[in-house]
């Protein structure tokens, strides 16, 4: 399994049109007016406004997506990923597999951790045998369980033995999921990090910010921008009079729900950039459930479902439909599967010959899905509610807290639910191993509609131990194919990375995925802005 962050927990935004109603229209310029002479930011510094503080900047230990995003530009990876998520040199400017289980790495020569050491291949060693050895506690050891041993024949030569092969080491060992720590560096580490990245460390104050500066000694392209500020701002109305007022340059990717990012874009000391991204949203279903265990039944709550006009109305057209687990740039991805446009008639007659047919009130079947008590998440179940109505399907709707909510779903109690993946997409296609595979039902792993499908698995196992990339990508195309078939999900859609700023910042060059890797090259205006 890849590990990317908290994939599951997403933006719980707000009901649209409540931010444009007229109360609130009014409560917004009279706080801007009151807050108008606040400070600007240094000219030097970039300030970025982000929803959550860090819970750890040891990356052996961080997995939300603050300390993944902040850890990416403290300390280096072994490789690398580039925007159709292939593999790239990174502290290792090349590598060798001389056999399915003997990786070896040979380190760039001159990168220097931010307090003068020179970073070595017992460095690396450390790194990963810290986190499997129980030195320091963390669930990101479980992801190297294959890596036997580690050796380190010389300063730059690393090389690592598997018990057996493991195609998928090479994404774990990318940025986010691996950063190379020092030697010696203990339980403590995350008090005062030291990495080898563009950017060192400066401080932290929980729930407060964290401040970064520029490495000049970073061996590769360096930062343009000399320190950063990572303010912590919970609520997304303050993150955008912060923004209006000029005291915050920057707000990370995706911070604003829909209607706010429409209010924003009418503003012209406001810049709204949109990238297609890769945060997928779905629909799955408990296969156990002696309704949705029938495929027909699956495959006519995807005919049923009209997600082109929730996502445009809903989401105000922020994404991009859907067909796969993984994104149309990912380069294991295909879409020759089965697709499932809205088409009520279709849905009805699949129901009619499963055997479901409709009682005097029209109603097929009752289901229940479970939401959380977000307003969007409650929203979104309402339209599917209405929509599946025509198909003669009864959806109740059962609201509980986040946490109940997910202790439900990761279980895997309950007949329907949708979530989002978020950074999971943006990995090995292992992934589906994890989702998917009959060994990883629920409450181990992330199979939690326990789907089961032999020839899946088979093609799983085989995926995972293949490390020719062209027959990878054919046999990751069959198991989507079979995805489409059976649907334990219904991919709905990728929601788009919407990053807001002032005009004082340029050459923002965002990406499929959305971390904090764009902040190498953006730059700061010199006066106004």
């Amino acid at each position: 399994m890849n590990h990317k962050g908290h994939p599951e927990t997403g933006r719980r935004w707000s009901s649209p049109l409540r931010f444009l109603s007229r109360p609130w229209c009014a409560l917004w310029f009279v706080l801007l007016w009151a807050v108008s002479c606040s400070s600007r930011p240094a000219p030097n510094t970039l300030v970025m406004l982000i929803e959550f503080s860090p819970t750890n900047l040891d990356p052996r230990v961080g997995t939300d997506a603050q300390s993944e995003f902040i850890d990416e530009l403290l300390f280096d990876s072994l490789v690398r990923k580039d925007q159709n998520f292939n593999l790239l040199p990174g502290a290792a400017e090349r590598w060798e597999i001389p056999d399915p289980q003997t990786y070896v790495f040979h380190l760039r020569p001159g990168i220097r951790f931010h307090d003068g050491r020179a970073l070595t291949s017992r460095d690396v060693k450390w790194t990963l045998d810290t986190m499997r050895n129980g030195t320091v506690t963390t669930i990101k050891g479980a992801t190297y369980k294959l890596v036997d041993r580690v050796e380190t024949p010389d300063n730059l030569t690393v090389v690592m033995h598997l018990t057996e092969p493991f195609a998928p080491l090479l994404w774990n060992l990318s940025e986010g999921a691996f950063g190379i720590v020092p030697y010696g560096s203990g339980r403590d580490f995350k008090n005062q990090p030291v990495g080898s990245g563009p950017f060192r460390f400066v401080r932290l104050d929980p729930d407060s910010q964290v401040i970064i500066e520029r490495n000049d000694q970073y061996w590769g392209e360096r930062p343009r921008v000399e320190r950063i500020r990572f303010a912590i701002v919970l609520d997304a109305t303050t993150r955008a009079l912060e923004l209006l007022k000029g005291s915050a340059d920057i707000a990370a990717a995706n911070s604003f729900p829909p209607d706010m990012v429409r209010a924003l874009e009418r503003d012209r000391d406001i810049v709204v950039e949109r990238h297609a991204g890769t945060s997928l949203a779905y629909l799955a279903f408990n296969l156990r459930d002696p309704i949705l265990k029938d495929v027909r039944v699956r495959q006519a709550f995807a005919f049923a479902i009209d997600r082109e006009t929730i996502l445009r109305y809903l989401y105000s057209g922020l994404g991009r439909l859907s067909d796969s687990v993984l994104p149309p740039e990912h380069w294991a991805y295909d879409n020759l599967g089965a697709h499932y446009p809205h088409d009520s008639a279709r849905a009805n007659a699949l129901l009619d010959r499963a055997g479901y047919p409709r009682g005097k009130d029209g109603v097929r079947f009752h289901l229940t899905m479970k939401t959380s008590t977000d307003d969007s998440a409650r929203l979104l179940a309402a339209v599917l509610q209405q929509q599946l109505r025509e198909a003669g399907i009864a959806l109740d709707i059962r609201s509980f807290e986040f946490g109940t909510f997910y202790a439900d779903v990761s279980k895997g109690a309950f007949q329907l639910y949708s979530l989002r993946w978020i950074g999971y997409t943006n990995q090995d296609p292992d992934i589906f191993e994890d989702a998917f595979h009959s060994a990883s039902f629920a409450p181990k792993r992330a199979n939690r509609g326990y789907y089961s499908n032999p020839e899946v698995d088979r093609l799983l196992e085989e995926g995972r131990q293949t490390l020719d990339q062209p027959r990878r990508r054919q046999i990751y195309a069959q198991v989507q194919r079979i995805l489409a078939r059976d649907l334990p999900y219904v991919d709905l859609w990728y929601l788009d990375n919407v990053l807001v700023h002032t005009p004082r910042v340029k050459n923002v060059q965002m990406g499929v995925s959305a971390d904090y890797l764009f902040l190498n090259a953006v730059e700061l205006a010199k006066s106004g802005r």
